[in-house]
């Protein structure tokens, strides 16, 4: 399709957001914008385009998730939750179950969500072993950054007779890419699956940061979409892919003379190469809070939990233990340059407040700009700097939500530079929201909800003060565009209500499920809702 003009649609965010509008898109990008009636559905050449009757729909600007994992997020729909767990034999328990329930079909049992930052004890071997003799179980905690197994599951990986059953960090993520294996026909399928699921939401472009050759999003984007009412047949995914390099792979990229916005080499299909491009260099400083590796200027709290002491990593680390360093600042340093000179963009995954400011004086050693992921812990100091060194802040809110008890026991006292979103705004920094999948749902409606009000319980928002405006947390998922204009991509969601309508009446946790009637990527359907297709 090379055109459309959708008819009779309000712009949200505009100066005049409840006006009719009329908006025509032609060859991928909006053409014109005009009051309702005032545009003629005809192309350059003079030919008819198709109508669509908005009658009063809400449109903006497509929506970004700025920071997936999308193979993880399509296999982790498939595997047992146990993030309700409270202690690691009710986690077991809760696998045990589903394994008997779904007949014990997969040679290694792979679970996904445990969360022992508030354990009374630490997952080990023997917990799984009771529940699941003989079994192979491997068990990725929400935040992807350790892993728990059986004592099989370590024997038949290869993890020595003497494994704990819980590995933290490249240890983890290693064993969690063993086990989670499946062949690419049916990893590709799941992958285009969840990305379709994505398109229906709203989401038409993401920054794909899964540990994985950028040959996978090669043949991906040669593949067959998934059949999706509404939706137009053709190649690859239904939305924007920004592929993103680890360091594993760079050498790779670097030989075939790559750059960040190139097409995949292999990939024959005109909408497809348009939609799979190379995406940012992934690096990491530190780890996380959940796994308690994120690096951190004050140690983590010794406290105690149900009545015994949580310690995290299993009781191991010293009791001055600030988290783990990943990436010395001058070896950082180098990578920089390197992949800024050969015209990649980098994004450096950084978590605790010295991860952040190590990541910030590499930036400003290197002399060139990038991207900080997460940025959960920021000091005051720090936060013009993102401005100063044209560093985006790459976060996720619905960490702030989901981590909250996490922060104010292992962060006990430093909360107050915990997740600052407003705080980074204020300062100028370029924000950009994501979901980090799987460990928060691929969803843009749930960060931008959790942006804009900070509880998903009956309780209070945990420090409202770095709440977002609608206005700003928009801009963030929208790809810094406040409202559509003329000259933009036609990436476009069609909604029945204006989220401003929504949160007015009915405040930001009805922001949470919209109802999307259609999404638009280069001016294609990716979804359209019965709704609009009468």
């Amino acid at each position: 399709m090379d055109g459309m003009l959708l008819r009779s649609v309000r712009l949200v965010g505009a100066p005049d957001p409840r006006r009719a509008r009329d908006v025509l898109l032609l060859g991928g990008r909006v053409a014109a914008v005009a009051d309702a009636g005032a545009l003629a559905p005809r192309g350059l050449d003079g030919a008819a385009l198709p109508v669509l009757d908005g009658a009063g729909a809400a449109l903006l600007p497509g929506l970004v998730d700025a920071h997936v994992h999308l193979a993880d997020w399509a296999a982790d729909r498939r595997r047992p939750d146990v993030s309700g767990a409270r202690t690691p034999e009710e986690a077991a328990a809760l696998l045990a179950a589903a394994d008997a329930e779904r007949g014990r079909r997969d040679d290694v049992l792979v679970g996904r969500g445990f969360r022992d930052g508030l354990w009374p004890t630490s997952p080990r071997a023997h917990h799984l072993d009771a529940a699941l003799p003989g079994r192979a179980v491997v068990v990725a905690s929400q935040d992807l950054h350790s892993a728990w197994c059986s004592t099989e599951a370590a024997r038949r990986f290869g993890l020595g007779e003497d494994c704990s059953g819980l590995l933290v960090e490249g240890a983890a993520m290693a064993l969690l890419g063993d086990a989670g294996a499946v062949p690419p026909e049916v990893g590709d399928a799941w992958v285009l699956g969840a990305a379709q699921d994505a398109a229906a939401r709203g989401t038409t472009a993401l920054v794909d940061l899964q540990r994985a050759p950028v040959e996978d999003w090669a043949r991906r984007a040669g593949a067959a979409r998934p059949a999706a009412d509404g939706a137009e047949p053709g190649a690859g995914p239904a939305l924007r892919v920004a592929v993103g390099v680890w360091r594993e792979h760079l050498d790779g990229v670097l030989a075939a003379g790559l750059r960040s916005g190139d097409p995949l080499p292999g990939v024959d299909d005109p909408v497809a190469a348009d939609r799979v491009r190379l995406g940012p260099l992934k690096l990491f400083v530190d780890g996380s809070l959940g796994t308690r590796t994120a690096w951190c200027s004050c140690a983590y709290a010794r406290t105690r939990v149900g009545g015994r002491e949580s310690t995290g990593l299993g009781g191991v680390e010293p009791r001055d233990h600030h988290g783990m360093l990943l990436l010395p600042p001058d070896e950082l340093e180098v990578l920089l340059r390197r992949a800024t000179s050969a015209g990649l963009v980098t994004a450096v995954h950084a978590i605790g407040d010295a991860g952040v400011r190590a990541a910030l004086d590499a930036y400003e050693a290197a002399g060139c700009p990038g991207r900080v992921e997460h940025a959960q812990q920021v000091l005051a100091e720090d936060l013009p700097r993102f401005a100063a060194l044209g560093v985006t802040a790459s976060v996720q809110p619905r960490h702030a939500v989901d981590d909250r008890d996490l922060a104010d026991l292992h962060w006990a006292g430093a909360t107050d530079r915990a997740f600052p979103y407003a705080a980074l705004l204020a300062a100028g920094a370029d924000v950009v929201l994501g979901s980090d999948a799987p460990v928060a749902p691929l969803d843009p409606w749930d960060a931008l909800a959790s942006a804009l009000h900070r509880t998903l319980d009956g309780r209070g928002a945990w420090h409202p003060e770095q709440h977002l405006t609608l206005a700003q947390a928009l801009a963030a998922s929208c790809g810094g565009r406040s409202h559509v204009r003329v000259g933009d991509a036609a990436d476009l969601v069609l909604l029945a209500e204006d989220p401003a309508d929504v949160l007015a009446e009915r405040g930001p946790a009805a922001l949470r499920e919209p109802e999307v009637l259609g999404t638009l990527v280069g001016g294609r359907w990716t979804h359209r809702a019965t709704a609009l297709r009468g």
